[in-house]
């Protein structure tokens, strides 16, 4: 049944479309959103009060529906830390440089590498991970230091944290926008993730070989690359077997998620208790005496990472959750009688006023999902996506999940640390070389990508 659209409503509506202005200036959007909360709150409830406690309550509401996340990407940057700095994951990682052989394996390796770690560590800290080992040995083999920034963007920070379907950060932020589980955008990001990340890596790769070729990107000498000190006492055979047992651990915790059937918030709980182990072990044994206490240095340099990275994230997940079911935990119970949520009540609405197709809801999916990753977060808009996608979805009558998971590709594809200059820094530096440069070379691929996986999620609809 069909709700009378009120007030409430087209407010609702109306901050969507400044918020999505902000992002196209390139604006932060906290303020803004905060804005909304409160105006939502006022016109809901004709008190002062109770808006400004709605404010505050939103942000205790968002933290509280993303704390699994952000602790468990801070414990796996906590984890990640105490490898580089043991110099176990050079143990790790050292194996791998034996295919590079040519700069096209050079490439893919560095690429494949990047993502699956990606997977399990985030990029971010994979970047550290991966680059110290691996950039010398891809030089070395013939690739540019730009070949090898391109291959670690791609793969890690457009695949993987597109995808993330082990740590499940970004399709917990979709997923709750849009109003469904978690699991079911993942399934549905599946043939996106892949055809997006095919199209992007080869094309990239062509350019990339037709550059070298004609002397447009010329390779480096290797000398540049530092050696990094390691700062831990662990002897060479306990690298060697926490090399060993540290992937063996994680993949045995994928095949727990199979057997038991772990999804969501129970797989990253799996994911992050392993993580929390091998952290304090490694820790007590790299250390000696000050093992406890640098169990604790770890832990807090996770959080400082994960807070902010998520920091930005709260405000607009905060004002996207009253969208949905959040609106009666923060605000009351003030939604019109009959009311399934705003977003579904615009929905339906639209529905009515619009003949909206599969195909201007996908395209307009992606557009908006760049839109937002032009503040080179892609996280912090992703929330808009799967609100968007409900939005559509509920009109054309199916297709949520796919409408959402493409949200979520495009705004990471773009802000999530490929082709936004002041994102991509981290492998810039690693690989030092220009991240404008990076960023230009990223981004005809991805423009590429963004276009065949739109057609792509239109026949899928």
């Amino acid at each position: 049944m069909a709700v009378d659209l009120t007030a409430l409503h087209w407010i609702y509506v109306l901050f969507i479309v400044c918020i999505i202005g902000f992002f196209i200036m390139r604006k932060d959007t906290t303020l803004i959103c905060v804005v909304a909360i409160f105006i939502l709150g006022l016109t809901a409830t004709h008190s002062i009060h109770l808006a400004v406690s709605g404010v505050f309550n939103s942000f205790i509401y968002a933290i509280t529906e993303l704390m699994s996340t952000i602790l468990i990407i801070s414990i796996i940057v906590s984890l990640s830390n105490v490898m580089v700095k043991s110099g176990i994951n050079d143990i790790m990682i050292s194996p791998f440089a034996r295919f590079m052989k040519t700069p096209s394996l050079a490439y893919w390796t560095v690429g494949i590498v990047m993502m699956m770690i990606s997977w399990f560590f985030w990029p971010s800290p994979a970047v550290a991970l991966l680059g110290a080992v691996l950039l010398p040995a891809a030089m070395r083999a013939g690739l540019p230091a730009l070949g090898v920034a391109v291959a670690m963007n791609l793969f890690g920070h457009g695949i993987a944290l597109s995808s993330d379907f082990v740590i499940q950060g970004a399709p917990k932020l979709t997923a709750d926008a849009a109003g469904i589980p978690v699991h079911q955008v993942v399934e549905a990001s599946i043939p996106l993730v892949i055809v997006m990340g095919v199209v992007t890596t080869i094309t990239a790769f062509f350019f990339l070989k037709r550059d070298m070729k004609n002397g447009k990107i010329t390779i480096e000498p290797t000398a540049m690359i530092e050696e990094r000190v390691e700062e831990t006492v662990l002897t060479l055979k306990q690298k060697r077997a926490f090399a060993v047992l540290i992937p063996t651990l994680f993949v045995l915790d994928v095949v727990g998620m199979i057997v038991f059937n772990l999804q969501g918030g129970d797989a990253t709980a799996l994911v992050g208790g392993t993580a929390i182990f091998i952290m304090m072990v490694i820790s007590l044994l790299s250390h000696n005496k000050n093992g406890l206490t640098e169990i604790t240095n770890y832990l807090i340099e996770g959080f400082t990472f994960g807070f902010k990275v998520f920091a930005p994230v709260i405000p607009i997940a905060a004002f996207f959750y009253l969208g949905d079911s959040g609106f009666i935990k923060i605000i009351g119970d003030y939604l019109p009688q009959a009311s399934q949520g705003i977003i579904n009540d615009l929905g339906v609405g639209l529905s009515n006023l619009v003949p909206l197709t599969k195909e201007v809801a996908a395209v307009t999916l992606t557009i908006t999902g760049a839109i937002t990753g032009l503040d080179g977060s892609g996280f912090s808009g992703i929330s808009l996506a799967g609100s968007i996608a409900n939005l559509f979805g509920t009109v054309i009558g199916h297709g949520v999940a796919t409408l959402t998971a493409l949200g979520q590709i495009s705004a990471i594809w773009v802000g999530g640390g490929v082709i936004i200059p002041w994102a991509l820094i981290p492998v810039a530096a690693i690989c030092r070389v220009d991240p404008f440069e990076l960023a230009r070379r990223n981004l005809v691929p991805v423009t590429i990508g963004l276009v065949v996986t739109t057609i792509v999620a239109i026949f899928i609809l």
